[in-house]
C-alpha cells in the first residue's frame, strides 16, 4: 500500500544530535484507566523528534519492511504540493492538527484509493468528515494522547496572561529593570472565577490542576460532569455558554471545531463576557473570529488573549493574532511535545498494525467508519455538524 505522511519541517539547524533528557517517564495508563498506545514494535527512542519530516513518526523502517511505500512530506499547499500529486493514489494519509495535510472534500475526490486517514494526534476537523462518510474513509486519531499535554499548555498561558508575562520577559530579555512597567498589568489569579468551554479529557484536566490554585471553576458541556466529580472539584455548571463566558475572568476553550463552533466567539459573544476577562485558546482557531477578538484586545475589553491553534495552519504572516498586544500566542505545540510525540507515534503504529492485519481498530481511536459517526467521533462531532479547519 502507499502511505502518504505530512509533518512539519524539520528544525532550521538541523535534527537534534542530542537531547537535555535521556529518558521519559513511563505510564501505562492515561488518567481515565485507558491504556497508553500498545504497538507490536517500536523502532525510535522515546522523547526524541519525531514529528518533522525527518523524524517519520517511527515509522519508515515498520512500513518498508513490510513492502509498503512510504512518502513523507512539508509540502502540502496547492495543487502542485508534493501531498497533490501523491494524495491522488495513496492508500493511508498520516497528518498531524499542528501542520495539517487538509483533506477537504475536493482533495479527497480526488484520493480513488484512500481507505484510512490518521490523525497523528487528537482533532481530525482537516478532514471533511461529512465527504469521508460519503466515500467510506476511515478517520481515527490517537485519542488522549496528548490531551494532558494540551491541558498543562493552556494552564501555563492563564499563568502567563494575568501575570502578564510575556511583558515582564520582554523587559528582562532586552536588559532593562522596569519594575513599574513589568507589573502595571500584572495580578493574581487566586481568587478569579475560571470556566472552561467543553469539559472532556483536557478540559476536566485543566479544572484539575486549576483547583489549587484557589479559583472559582465554572464550566459548560453539553454532557455534564458526574455529581461526584463536579463536587469534588467544587465546580459550577453553567446551562448555556452565554452564561459561562458572562460569569468568568478567564476562559480557555476545549470545544470541537463544528458547525455550532465556527466562529463562535464574534463581537457578539465577546461583548457579553466581562471587561478585562482573558481568553485561552487551545482548540481551534477558527472558534474564535479572529478581527473581533483582536478589536476586543484593543478596546480595553479583553485583558490578554493565548491560544496555539491559527486558521489556517501556519497562519500567515499578516494574521492579527501575531501583533496585536496583550496575545501570548504560540504556533501549534501544545500537543506535539517530545512526550506527546512518543504517545501518537506509537499510536499511529498501533493502528496501521491493526489495519494492515484486517483486526479492529480501537473504538476510541474511531472518528468515522464505514460511512458514520463512531467511536470518540459520535461523542464530538454531531452528525451534520463537523467542519473542515
Amino acid at each position: 500500500m502507499k502511505v502518504l505522511c505530512v509533518l512539519y519541517p524539520d528544525p532550521k539547524d538541523g535534527m537534534p544530535r542530542s537531547y537535555y533528557r535521556n529518558s521519559l517517564p513511563h505510564m501505562s495508563h492515561y488518567p481515565d484507566g485507558q491504556t497508553l498506545p500498545t504497538p507490536q514494535g517500536r523502532d525510535f527512542t522515546p522523547g526524541t523528534l519525531l514529528g518533522s519530516v525527518s523524524g517519520k513518526l517511527g515509522l519508515e523502517k515498520f512500513l518498508k519492511t513490510q513492502g509498503h511505500e512510504f512518502i513523507v512530506t512539508s509540502d502540502k499547499e496547492g495543487p502542485n504540493s508534493e501531498f497533490d500529486r501523491h494524495l491522488i493514489d495513496a492508500d493511508v494519509v498520516i497528518s498531524q492538527p499542528f501542520y495539517p495535510g487538509y483533506l477537504t472534500a475536493e482533495r479527497l475526490e480526488k484520493a480513488k484509493n484512500l481507505k484510512l486517514a490518521i490523525t497523528a494526534g487528537i482533532g481530525s476537523d482537516h478532514v471533511d468528515l461529512a465527504a469521508a462518510n460519503k466515500k467510506g474513509i476511515t478517520v481515527a486519531e490517537v485519542t488522549f494522547c496528548n490531551s494532558i499535554s494540551v491541558a498543562e499548555h493552556a494552564v501555563m498561558m492563564m499563568l502567563a496572561l494575568v501575570r502578564d508575562y510575556m511583558t515582564q520577559h520582554e523587559i528582562a530579555r532586552s536588559g532593562g529593570w522596569d519594575i513599574a512597567d513589568c507589573v502595571k498589568d500584572s495580578y493574581d489569579i487566586e481568587g478569579m472565577d475560571v470556566g472552561v468551554l467543553a469539559a472532556g479529557r483536557i478540559g476536566l484536566a485543566v479544572l484539575r490542576r486549576m483547583k489549587p490554585f484557589d479559583v472559582k471553576l465554572h464550566y459548560f458541556d453539553r454532557y455534564r460532569l458526574d455529581a461526584q466529580t463536579e463536587k469534588s472539584l467544587n465546580a459550577i455548571y453553567h446551562d448555556s455558554i452565554e452564561s459561562l463566558v458572562s460569569s468568568v475572568d478567564v476562559l480557555s476553550i476545549h470545544c470541537p471545531l463544528t458547525a455550532e463552533t465556527d466562529g463562535l466567539f464574534d463581537k457578539t459573544l465577546l461583548a457579553k463576557m466581562k471587561k478585562g476577562a482573558y481568553i485561552v485558546n487551545t482548540a481551534r482557531g477558527k472558534i474564535c473570529n479572529k478581527y473581533d477578538i483582536k478589536d476586543a484586545i484593543e478596546s480595553g475589553h479583553l485583558a490578554g488573549y493565548a491560544g496555539d491553534v491559527w486558521y489556517p495552519q501556519p497562519a500567515q504572516q499578516d494574521h492579527p493574532w501575531r501583533t496585536m498586544p496583550k496575545n501570548a500566542m504560540t504556533p501549534h505545540t501544545s500537543g506535539t511535545s517530545l512526550s506527546a510525540q512518543a504517545r501518537y507515534a506509537d499510536g499511529v503504529r498501533e493502528i496501521l498494525e491493526n489495519f494492515f492485519a484486517g483486526n479492529p481498530i480501537r473504538n476510541e481511536y474511531l472518528i468515522v467508519s464505514d460511512g458514520d459517526y463512531v467511536g470518540t467521533g459520535k461523542h464530538s462531532y454531531a452528525k451534520k455538524e463537523a467542519v473542515n479547519q
